[in-house]
């Protein structure tokens, strides 16, 4: 298999953390788009400050991701925080789920997303463990 192609193949599940946590961190930190996308009103300083900090823990988060991607030495730590960062979150949007009630769509798909995304990088690190 050509070098190019196996390094996106093992590096698929950062590619794609990255394409979606990256927008993602954006909107969450402009309080102004957020009631487009999502069912959120930032009405306080409190609110807008916690959300801004989300941003940047993503931000950062995808920046151990990046480093991954590019530098060999980086990519199972990035892998593993992948898995921590992704399960970590579906576990936290299925506790409210059963405690609070059904979110709107673009949570749901969150779930799914990020379940999916936590064990891809489960399987990503058991299948590249011998590299």
């Amino acid at each position: 298999m050509n070098n190019n192609l196996k390094w996106i193949f093992k590096s698929l599940h950062l590619i794609i953390s990255l394409s979606i946590v990256v927008p993602t961190a954006i909107v969450y930190g402009s309080p102004s788009v957020l009631p487009e996308h999502l069912d959120i009103q930032v009405n306080t300083i409190d609110l807008s400050n916690m959300l801004k900090a989300i941003m940047c823990l993503y931000l950062g988060i995808s920046l151990i991701w990046t480093l991954g991607i590019w530098k060999t030495k980086y990519w199972k730590i990035a892998t593993q925080l992948n898995v921590l960062f992704m399960l970590t979150l579906a576990t936290g949007r299925a506790l409210s789920m059963i405690i609070d009630g059904f979110p709107t769509g673009g949570y749901i798909f969150g779930i799914i997303a990020e379940l999916l995304l936590g064990l891809f990088s489960l399987y990503q690190l058991k299948k590249h463990a011998m590299e």
